[in-house]
């Protein structure tokens, strides 16, 4: 019977394939002879390869290399210690496959950033043996397709080094980077911006990350990317998404899913709480298929590490729950990291973090081991001395064909490798109808099953009335029951969320096919790892959950959906001073609105039951269809159903709720304030429409002919939420908020007294009519 990939990994090196002591740098006999050449050197020539695409002596980078190395292992006084600039020169000629590979990634990288002035080129430097190894020997992968299902994931963490990830790219094959694109970096309209981007280059998972904070004019900055971090917290969940995948899905003999999420993150991601976050819940869930590369090169915008950082990493993933490797000389001992890569993926139940000592800016005279190689380019003058430190006798953008390759050959395997997938699943269909048809449906072609929709809740205004956040409630799991794509969870707040979902148990290292996530309180972890689910594109659904105020723990990530259009749905209860006794800490008065001004992320406050279900079939469809987010906010405090709601006119993003043919004022509430404005206007003496708004972002959309005739320019209009009023002229002519801090109390009593009651808003709205405009009510009258 056919073996997965981790057992063939296993089975490695019980037959000692791996050492569990990592070899040092320059192993064997051949370390005196395979040298870098120096410039006086004829041009390389390639060594023959056996079939895996790697020499017996693939370790040796050579002899100016191991100069280098030396010079970095033994480091001065890093806080006033001169900048070491003794020149290493090599002094052989021969010139193995790795060395030609490793070199021509980095070379690449400092012309790219030379070209554009702009860049990080010293990360690339350093990186480019692990890169090396994982493109041209480890990582399965077609370039032909970049969206294969079963392929290995890749992402780059520490994104600033992006020019590594496009060199790899462009070597491997893909059409998305050509050597047109890399002399395009950071240039306006190029498919190689400042950090990668998913949905502008094939080949990139995920958004990647940042730490610069000066970008050159040039740039052509498409959105200002998430903090350090990230990038590793979104490879969390790429492997928990491998994990829930397999485990529904593959059948002996028949692996579907069988692929490794590897990822590279720096000093500046170990830095990032965030980090934290998901690389606990990692361990906790025991992600045997995550692999993740240190990259401890010990520098960052500030200077060296040793500034602010001093921990031990190593110890604190193990706490974690990781198995941890050392690769002491990551710049030239590529076996090394060979054999850290086999032993990580012969540890199955738990992920691995592979520390690799690196130099920044590795080869560089002048500017190796300094924060002069992390954020400016090397200049043409430093790039020569390198090209003769590295022996790389190419001129600008130049790549041997013996690289390219060795590239594609990987890449070539990779495409017989779906061949083989392709075979497979076409057994499976004839073995397997039913889940085949399910994968077909939901991972492959990532469509919704027809009617899904008839499976959602509908209230009438007879129904008694309740919290929308009981709603949510209904309406998560009813779409539970009918897309087996649909998973998620919150942080530590399922209770009161109300988001467990009854037909599945919990998605734990042993139950990977279950769909309730126990995020633990982790809000900027569980936003990262749920993105990557739909970052994924394997059709899942993925929604989290928190209180609304909490949203702040995660706002990087939900801002990071909307850029990189992750399909996360947002879920968020307890949303406004109705809150009550925890009092303004938990009181989300400018949360949502803040929220509204996120591009591309859509704000849903629905009012009732049927808004409710309007608002997740939008999030959905939105999700599923276009791999986009929503955020939802569920109030705490029962309301009615209201007269008009339904799902259809809840897509509309507003519409009437109390209907008037030729109204003399409009009242426009959100939420709970819908009910109150409702009331309000059986008071009022006067021709009143009321709207309710669930969506400013889907009301946008709407053709003008419908929101000219909603909300006719010349009818007085007073917008109702309990949140500030910043936002609201867009729509409304007058408000009533709260653009104060509320207070503990019961719920009922913080919105009678911060003027969400209905005398306040009668006597704001005749003041409207009577011609007053703006805020007329803002909650001040409610401090105490």
């Amino acid at each position: 019977m056919p073996t997965t990939r981790a057992q063939r990994a296993t089975a490695a090196v019980a037959a000692g394939a791996a050492a569990t002591v990592l070899a040092p740098a320059f192993v064997g006999p051949a370390a005196q002879t395979k040298l870098s050449a120096v410039t006086s050197a004829p041009a390389p020539v390639a060594t023959s390869a056996p079939a895996s695409g790697v020499g017996a002596g693939a370790s040796i980078l050579g002899a100016g290399a191991a100069a280098l190395a030396a010079t970095a292992a033994v480091r001065p006084n890093k806080r006033c210690a001169k900048k070491d600039k003794v020149v290493r020169l090599a002094t052989a000629t021969e010139v193995d496959v790795d060395t030609e590979c490793i070199n021509a990634i980095r070379f690449l990288a400092v012309d790219a950033v030379n070209k554009a002035n702009s860049g990080h080129p010293g990360a690339p430097m350093g990186q480019a043996p692990i890169g090396y190894l994982l493109f041209a020997e480890e990582m399965q992968y077609n370039p032909e397709d970049p969206k294969w299902v079963n392929r290995d994931r890749f992402v780059l963490s520490s994104g600033h080094g992006c020019m590594l990830q496009y060199s790899l790219l462009h070597l491997a094959g893909y059409d998305s980077v050509s050597i047109d694109d890399i002399k395009q970096f950071r240039q306006w309209g190029s498919k190689t911006p400042g950090h990668p981007e998913n949905f502008e280059t094939d080949g990139i998972e995920v958004k990647l990350d940042c730490n610069e904070q000066v970008f050159s004019s040039s740039f052509r900055n498409l959105g200002t990317t998430g903090p350090l971090g990230m990038g590793i917290s979104n490879a969390v969940g790429l492997a928990a998404a491998e994990a829930h995948l397999a485990a529904v899905y593959n059948k002996p003999g028949m692996e579907l899913i069988d692929h490794y999420t590897y990822t590279i993150a720096g000093d500046g991601c170990m830095q990032e709480g965030i980090s934290h976050e998901a690389c606990a819940y990692a361990g906790h869930l025991g992600l045997g298929k995550l692999i993740a590369f240190y990259d401890d090169n010990g520098i960052t915008i500030d200077g060296h590490t040793d500034l602010s950082f001093t921990e031990d990493v190593g110890k604190r993933f193990e706490g974690y729950g990781w198995q941890v490797l050392e690769v002491p000389e990551g710049n030239t001992d590529v076996d090394a990291i060979r054999k850290a890569i086999k032993e990580a993926k012969a540890c199955t139940d738990k992920p691995t973090l592979i520390k690799v000592k690196t130099t920044i800016g590795f080869g560089s005279p002048n500017k190796a081991d300094s924060h002069d190689a992390h954020g400016t380019p090397l200049g043409a003058d430093e790039a020569e001395a390198t090209r003769k430190q590295l022996g790389w006798n190419y001129g600008e953008f130049e790549v041997p064909d013996q690289v390219y390759d060795t590239f594609r050959k990987h890449a070539k395997a990779g495409s017989e490798k779906q061949a083989a997938w392709n075979k497979m699943w076409k057994e499976y269909q004839e073995k397997e109808p039913e889940l085949a048809a399910q994968f077909q449906r939901a991972v492959m072609d990532r469509k919704l099953p027809d009617n899904w929709t008839d499976a959602l809740p509908k209230v009438t205004p007879e129904d008694k009335g309740k919290a929308t956040r009981l709603h949510s409630q209904d309406c998560l799991n009813a779409i539970a029951n009918v897309l087996p794509e649909f998973m998620g969870g919150s942080a530590d707040l399922a209770p009161s969320n109300m988001t467990l979902m009854k037909c599945t148990g919990d998605f734990l290292k042993d139950s990977y096919s279950e769909r309730n996530m126990r995020f633990g309180i982790r809000e900027f972890g569980m936003g990262a790892v749920s993105n990557a689910l739909s970052l994924d594109k394997t059709g899942i659904i993925p929604y989290c959950a928190t209180f609304t105020i909490f949203t702040d723990y995660m706002r990087g990530a939900i801002r990071i959906a909307a850029l990189s259009q992750a399909g996360t749905i947002f879920v968020t209860t307890h949303d406004s001073i109705a809150v009550g006794e925890d009092g303004p800490t938990h009181q989300p008065i400018e949360t949502i609105p803040s929220l509204r001004l996120i591009p591309d992320l859509t704000v849903m406050r629905p009012a009732d039951g049927n808004e409710t279900a309007g608002a997740y079939k939008y999030a959905v469809e939105r999700s599923k269809n276009e791999s986009r987010p929503t955020m939802m906010a569920f109030s705490r405090q029962a309301v009615d159903n209201l007269p008009n709601s339904s799902i259809e006119n809840t897509l509309k993003g507003a519409y009437e709720v109390i209907e008037c043919e030729k109204p003399e004022l409009i009242l426009i509430g959100t939420g709970s304030e819908v009910g109150l404005c409702v009331d309000a206007a059986k008071k009022l003496d006067k021709k009143v429409r009321v709207v309710s708004m669930p969506s400013c972002e889907v009301y946008r959309e709407q053709p003008d002919s419908y929101k000219s005739k909603l909300l006719p320019a010349d009818v007085p209009k007073m917008s109702v939420e309990a949140a500030c009023t910043a936002g609201w002229g867009e729509f409304a002519d007058a408000f009533v908020g709260i653009d104060v801090f509320g207070a503990s109390a019961p719920g009922g009593t913080c919105l009678d007294k911060f003027g969400f009651n209905v005398d306040n808003v009668v006597s704001c709205a005749e003041r409207c009519l009577s011609g007053e405009t703006g805020v007329l009510s803002n909650g001040s009258q409610g401090k105490h």
